[in-house]
């Protein structure tokens, strides 16, 4: 059973607010706000862009403007204020140098902040100018937070243990709801891709070279990659189409790739040239036809692959593993560090992997409300049902597919 009482929750708001007070006596140059309006947004672009150049980190790449921008045009949009823009920004003397992409979203019951960027966003974080500010300003920006919008639950998904965020959560006393792991390759431990190659065993890398062959057997294999541009959008389109039958075949559930707006938000970011997503497509052909594509995201010296998709009709030549393969080879030639395959820590992943970076949907309850609904749902119930979701033998899932994906997103999505 869950306890807090209201005398405690006045306390948690009282402490907050009092924080907020005593950080901007301390630091009086550092000025906080809340934009909350599209237009407000819209004014960041020139500043945030500046402090994401000097100071964004490579894991950082959905904290973008761009990204968010791309995200504000399909996810915003007709919410009925379920959901608003809840942007905190902090400068000092002028100067952007903090940026916490959030949005508020409300229910007739709680008022939940969260990351903005659900749900194609992969990883939740603040953007810092780590050196003019520290732990002390982010938490005073969270004090300012807390004051201001006075949410009854902050739930911040998809956090990096070694994100900037991840101590001030810790400190926090944060409740962890889910635990993943997204596995990366470490491209700097070789100078070529031959040498990278060697730590897998040579039955391993004999058996892609016949799948190879196989492959070859179906026609003509070709490999092309894009950047932006309309024939980026065109091949992103068919790499979230064949995800969506892979999922459907399977029996799965991905409210995410099932929203219409996913489609449409990932075939504009891929088709704008003036504000880029850093997005990167790569398709294997055979025979003129896709036989696997990944949509990836650079960032830095970071590729991040957010989508992976084969057509099922060359899944005995394992096209995507032979993609994969193809895409790290690349990667590593084009001077990438890290390569990295996110979360969920999938056995295929941790078998070219060098390591993981544990990752967090994070809950930080502020009232009695947000704490009974981050224990008792988020923490205990929500877990259960989606286990019991995936224990639905298999025809029953694939029949009651499109019901399951907005059972899911009710579940997994907010309040």
């Amino acid at each position: 059973m869950v306890c807090l009482s209201l005398g405690a929750a006045g306390e948690i708001m009282a402490m907050a607010i009092e924080a907020a007070d005593e950080a901007a006596r301390l630091e009086p140059s550092l000025v906080f706000e809340i934009v909350a309006t599209r237009a407000g947004f819209d004014g960041l672009e020139t500043d945030w862009n500046a402090l994401f150049a000097r100071a964004g980190r490579s894991a950082q790449v959905f904290q973008g403007f761009n990204w968010n921008w791309h995200w504000a045009n399909h996810f915003l949009i007709e919410t009925r204020g379920r959901m608003s823009l809840a942007v905190a920004t902090g400068r000092r003397d002028g100067r952007l140098v903090m940026v916490w992409p959030l949005v508020m979203e409300k229910t007739s019951v709680l008022r939940v902040l969260a990351w903005m960027g659900e749900p194609v966003s992969q990883y939740g974080d603040v953007l810092m100018d780590e050196d003019t500010c520290g732990q002390t300003e982010l938490a005073a920006a969270w004090a300012f937070i807390v004051a201001g919008l006075k949410p009854d639950l902050a739930r911040l998904n998809k956090t990096r243990a070694d994100s900037v965020i991840a101590p001030l959560l810790a400190n926090l006393g944060a409740i962890s709801t889910q635990e993943l792991e997204a596995p990366y390759l470490d491209l700097t431990s070789a100078p070529t891709f031959a040498a990278y190659e060697e730590r897998y065993s040579s039955k391993d890398r004999k058996n892609r070279k016949r799948l190879a062959r196989r492959l070859e057997e179906h026609g003509a294999v070709s490999y092309v990659a894009f950047g932006e541009g309309w024939d980026a959008a065109r091949i992103t389109r068919s790499a979230i189409e064949l995800k969506r039958v892979w999922l459907r075949d399977k029996g799965l559930v991905s409210p995410a790739l099932a929203d219409a707006r996913t489609l449409a938000f990932f075939g504009a970011a891929a088709a704008d040239l003036s504000r880029p997503a850093q997005i990167r497509v790569a398709a294997l052909m055979c025979g003129g036809n896709i036989a696997a594509v990944e949509i990836a995201f650079k960032c830095r010296d970071r590729m991040v692959i957010h989508i992976m998709a084969y057509d099922r009709a060359f899944e005995k030549a394992a096209a995507g593993i032979l993609l994969l393969e193809r895409m790290i080879a690349t990667s590593l030639e084009g001077g990438v560090g890290v390569y990295d395959l996110m979360a969920p820590g999938d056995g295929y992943k941790k078998e070219w992997a060098d390591g993981a970076v544990r990752v967090n949907d994070f809950a930080v309850p502020l009232t009695v409300k947000g704490r009974i609904f981050a224990h008792g749902y988020l923490a205990f119930a929500r877990p259960r049902l989606k286990a019991a979701v995936a224990r639905i033998p298999l025809s029953t899932r694939r029949a009651l597919s499109g019901r399951l994906a907005k059972a899911v997103l009710i579940l997994g999505g907010g309040a």
